[in-house]
């Protein structure tokens, strides 16, 4: 049992000091359990909502609570105090004796002083939850704190003679247990040692867990079995498999990505299966010793796989021979990718028992090699976890990156030997082999002119020509009469005149038929060999065939060609006259681009002459940020449009997108939008790269120029975090585990304008996106409206550094999506709006992007990248229990005047909140607060805009409330936000009295150097504001009551 003990406050203290004042604080007593409460300064009617836990071991035993006065030079002076069986506590009703007010005694009955004031406080026994066991507020408070917290491990930290006692009893039985186990061995004997109970020794279980996993059996057939098993347990997880992509890379690095000439399957049985040697193998080669490999387990109902292996490592030059305990976890398994985690604890390693080694082995598909097999890719990637804070972490982390660097040196050697590697620049050479492939039809001049010409047209032509001759060489020439003259004869009968007209129709005909053969004749080459000019990304498309095209001639068939776009470039198919389901084999290349395209249009006409308008056959749009550029290289497209959907048209196509300028791409672009901004931008590290791309579903050539945190406005503001590249502008928020993202593409945006500030947008101005009509409905969901053009229209507001981001959204955009033209037109409107002319060279030297750079940043941290957005991990920061019914705790977050009077005593200034409004979800209300700190909470009296969401708990008679926080006006403010989580339920063993619960997290937007001492220094502040705010609230109270 635990005893609660909440100190709020006291008064009518009397005066002690000269001053005619006191300097206060109390102290609590019960057996040998003591704590102490902070000192209040020069107060008669002191305020501390400080509370205390004890273990209770005997009803008998008294709580002491004694209130001192603190003197710096002699003995402190007694005020008074209170003492109290702990048995009246048990005794009373509920087990609690609520909030109430105490007179304090003097020490003795002679005492001068007989008023000694009055304290108030909380007493009650608290429920057996875990949840609810932190450390007293005398120990220190570490972060974050773990669910898995124990009672016995807190009060093992509030009572030290007792957790001595239980570690002696720990060494008694482990000792035992260990010396069981040698008998066990000695008799060869398999059966499982018991076990004690994990409430008496959790550590002693996890220990023995990891012994028996790795302790050989001799028992053959269980032997076998295991090793059979692996295939079928494989096979099972992959059944249970949810999809998703596979885990991204550990932040220490990757130390191995190399392609191998085998199945990913059977590469994963070579490394992981439990009959295979390769482990054996590396373990001799590393000098490894006393390899004991366990069996694979099934976890979580065959959704993972574990193992555990033990070895001793080598001695190296700074170690020496180690003990190592390795845990092999399947993260994912498909049948086509394989993720593998493992952690390795050393902790006979100088502060081993403060980290651990954890290395991910990621096996995907490879490209197809040109002889037809497959290929698998094995990347490798590690990190160091700490368990507990230490200094020597670079120490630690260099050794072990040394360490690792060795160990997989050894690993890929090893793998060489048994799998045959292949090189990179060869799998790349598949768009070569797959291009050199492909044969155009060559067709001669005469082939084609009777492939054409040989139709009714033309050979009534001819006919009709022919007679028409024998005709003039047969016949006399007539008499001149009526209006001719010499040289002009007319039609003396309507006869005549009829087949003078005809004649005319058909030579016309003819005629055009003939420019048509003469114009396909042009156009029937291609430009297959010829390479693309310049340096940067280069698009090749082979067009191999199309089919079932739609029929448009009156012959039944069409003359399909095919033109591709992509930025301005266009190329054109030659001509297949009269086929509906042509073949081309025709290749191109478009010139080297400066950064990566975003869409290739594909149009499909029939060809109708050189003068005539060109029908569509249909039409395709491929977005190369929303397909696997390797998905592409070999496809069939489904061509849109009536007549293509009617006849089920579509296109065999062949794309390959490389860039064969490497990095100096992504620096060249950078350095061409830092002349647009004016300011310096920082080149993002690979991972950051790498959890952008991972984030939006992007491919890998992607890369960020910036982010920025701001707010999207719909119905209600949405705190996150805008990001921009090259092609996309991106959002992406979680507030209350509920995720919003989206993006679209620089091509879609028609105008982008920007509204001054209002009071709705919190003093900052309102950049307004405007979409093309139909472009961007994937985005819909991020959108404020659309107008009745059917155009999208995002607002952003609450930029932290608004000019830095909107000329870097407008960089971006006249980069990509304006022509020339339009980007003169668009100086020119900013010139006559200022009412400064502007000259040729003024506009030449803009349109160049020739402008001066700005200082860089001033300091390393406004440089910083943002780091992997993740679930926020909650702890519990506090936890007690209310003499307060859990309806009036929910004042706390009604908005009546106990709100703003807690709030204010709290330290919260200009409180100021919008009404709760049912949210996109069922029974969940929200709402938005605004206030600031006073400058004891805060010294740069910082402001918070937060976002409450509250619902009921299922199933329970209590609330759940959750927070969104973002700090403004302080030192890396932007760096991060605030989660917080509000769990209150009534107690259904007393009438009056709920249990609080406040769990918290940080969600870091951005890497710092100070993240530990943010960290802890929030928490202290937050401790301290939810005690004093609990300690006002039972006082509310009491009064009200």
């Amino acid at each position: 049992m635990k005893l609660l003990v909440r100190v709020i406050e006291a008064r009518n203290l009397p005066p002690l000091d000269a001053n005619g004042l006191c300097d206060p604080y109390v102290k609590l007593q019960l057996g040998k359990q003591k704590f102490k409460s902070k000192v209040i300064k020069k107060c008669l009617y002191p305020s501390w909502c400080e509370e205390f836990t004890f273990k209770v071991e005997d009803l008998k035993e008294e709580l002491i609570v004694t209130v001192l006065d603190e003197d710096k030079y002699f003995n402190d002076d007694f005020v008074g105090q209170i003492k109290l069986p702990v048995g009246q506590v048990f005794e009373a009703r509920d087990s609690s004796l609520g909030t109430s007010w105490y007179t304090l005694q003097p020490k003795n009955k002679k005492a001068k002083n007989k008023d000694c004031g009055e304290i108030l406080l909380t007493i009650c026994f608290t429920q057996t939850n875990a949840l609810l066991d932190l450390p007293s507020a005398g120990d220190p408070v570490s972060f974050p704190q773990r669910h898995g917290d124990t009672a016995s491990e807190v009060s093992s930290r509030a009572s030290p003679t007792r957790s001595e006692e239980a570690a002696t009893s720990k060494e008694e039985k482990l000792n035992a247990h260990t010396l069981a186990s040698r008998i066990a061995k000695i008799f060869n004997k398999n059966a499982d040692s018991p076990s004690s109970s994990s409430a008496e020794a959790p550590d002693e279980q996890d220990s023995q867990e990891g012994v028996d996993s790795v302790v050989p059996h001799h028992n053959s057939q269980e032997q076998e079995a295991s090793s059979v098993d692996f295939e079928e347990l494989v096979k099972n997880m992959e059944m249970r498999d949810q999809g998703g992509d596979a885990p991204s890379s550990l932040s220490g690095g990757v130390v191995l990505d190399q392609l191998y000439a085998i199945t990913p399957q059977e590469l994963n049985s070579m490394l992981f299966s439990s009959d295979s040697n390769f482990a054996k193998s590396l373990s001799d080669m590393q000098g490894s010793t006393d390899l004991q490999i366990g069996p694979w387990r099934s976890e979580n109902n065959g959704e993972s796989l574990k193992r555990m292996i033990s070895y001793t490592k080598a001695a190296s030059k700074l170690v020496k021979a180690l003990k190592a305990m390795e845990e092999q976890i399947y993260l994912k398994a498909d049948g086509k990718n394989f993720a593998v985690l493992s952690s390795v604890s050393t902790p006979d390693a100088p502060y081993g028992k403060t980290f651990k080694s954890e290395v991910l082995y990621c096996i995907t598909p490879g490209p197809e090699q040109p002889s037809g097999e497959l290929s698998s890719r094995l990347e490798v990637s590690w990190r160091i976890n700490f368990l507990q804070s230490t200094m020597m972490k670079g120490m630690i982390e260099g050794g072990a990156r040394q360490g690792i660097k060795e160990s997989f040196e050894h690993y890929e050697k090893l793998l060489s030997q048994k799998v045959k590697p292949l090189d990179l620049k060869d799998a790349g050479s598949e768009r070569d082999h797959l291009l050199a492939s492909l044969h155009g039809e060559q067709q001669s001049d005469w082939r084609l002119a009777v492939q054409y010409l040989a139709n009714c047209t033309v050979v009534s032509t001819i006919l009709m020509a022919l007679y028409v001759l024998i005709h003039i060489w047969l016949s006399t020439p007539s008499k001149i009469q009526g209006l001719e003259f010499n040289g002009l004869d007319l039609p003396d009968s309507i006869g005549e005149l009829i087949v003078s007209g005809v004649l005319a129709l058909q030579g016309k005909r003819a005629l055009e038929i003939v420019s048509r053969f003469m114009q396909a004749r042009g156009q029937k080459g291609t430009d297959h060999g010829i390479k693309a000019r310049g340096d940067g990304w280069l698009l090749t498309v082979a067009l191999i065939e199309g089919s079932s095209l739609a029929a448009v001639d009156p012959s039944g068939f069409s003359d399909p060609y095919v033109v591709f776009t992509c930025n301005g470039q266009t190329r054109a198919s030659s001509i297949k006259f009269q086929n509906s389901d042509p073949r081309w084999n025709e290749i191109f290349e478009f010139d080297a681009m400066d950064e990566p395209p975003s869409v290739l249009d594909v149009e499909v006409f029939d060809f109708e002459g050189p003068f005539d308008e060109a029908t569509s056959l249909g039409r395709a749009e491929i977005n190369f940020l929303k397909s696997n550029i390797s998905n592409l290289s070999d496809v069939w497209i489904p061509l849109q449009g009536k007549l293509a959907q009617a006849c089920q048209s579509k296109l065999h196509l062949r794309i390959f997108l490389n860039n064969n300028k490497g990095c100096n791409v992504v620096k060249d672009y950078i350095t061409k939008m830092e002349k647009e901004v004016g300011k310096k931008i920082k080149m993002r590290s690979p991972q950051t790269n790498s959890t952008f791309q991972k984030l939006f579903g992007l491919p890998p050539e992607e890369f960020l120029i910036n982010d920025f945190a701001c707010h999207l406005k719909r119905k209600m503001p949405l705190q996150g975090r805008m990001f921009l590249s090259a092609r996309i502008l991106g959002f992406h928020a979680d507030l209350f585990g509920h995720k919003t993202k989206f993006f679209f593409l620089w091509e879609d945006v028609e105008d982008i304008r920007v509204i001054p500030p209002t009071l709705s947008s919190m003093g900052s101005p309102i950049i307004i996106i405007t979409l093309w009509p139909g472009r961007g409905l994937d985005a819909r969901h991020g959108a404020k409206r659309q107008d009745e053009q059917g155009r999208l229209k995002y607002n952003f507001q609450s930029f932290v550094s608004f000019n830095k981001a909107y000329k870097t959204i407008m960089a971006l955009w006249k980069a990509r999506a304006l022509t020339p033209e339009q980007k003169v037109q668009m100086i020119e409107e900013e010139s006559e709006a200022t009412g400064d002319p502007v000259s040729e060279e003024d506009l030449v030297a803009k349109t160049s992007n020739r402008h001066e750079y700005e200082s860089e940043a001033k300091s390393s941290e406004e440089g910083a990248s943002f780091l992997e957005l993740e679930d926020v991990n909650m702890s519990v920061v506090y936890a007690s229990i209310l003499s307060v019914p859990t309806s009036f705790f929910m004042e706390l977050f009604r908005g009546s005047e106990i709100d703003r009077r807690v709030m204010e005593r709290a330290g919260c200034l200009d409180y100021s909140h919008s009404p709760w409004e049912e949210s996109e979800k069922p029974e969940v209300y929200q709402r938005q607060l605004y206030y600031k700190f006073d400058k004891s909470i805060s010294r740069y009296a910082g402001e918070v805009t937060s976002t409450q969401q509250k619902s009921r708990l299922p199933g329970r008679n209590g609330w759940l409330v959750e927070e969104v926080m973002t700090l403004h006006g302080i030192p890396l403010g932007e760096y991060f936000t605030l989660h917080l989580r509000y769990q209150a339920e009534d107690l259904p063993a007393r009438s009056v009295g709920c249990s609080i619960q406040v769990l918290f997290g940080i969600s870091w937007l951005k890497n710092s150097r100070q993240r530990k001492r943010i960290g802890k220094n929030i928490v202290k502040n937050l401790q301290a504001r939810l005690k004093v705010m609990c300690g006002v609230l039972e006082k509310e109270y009491v009064s009200g009551a």
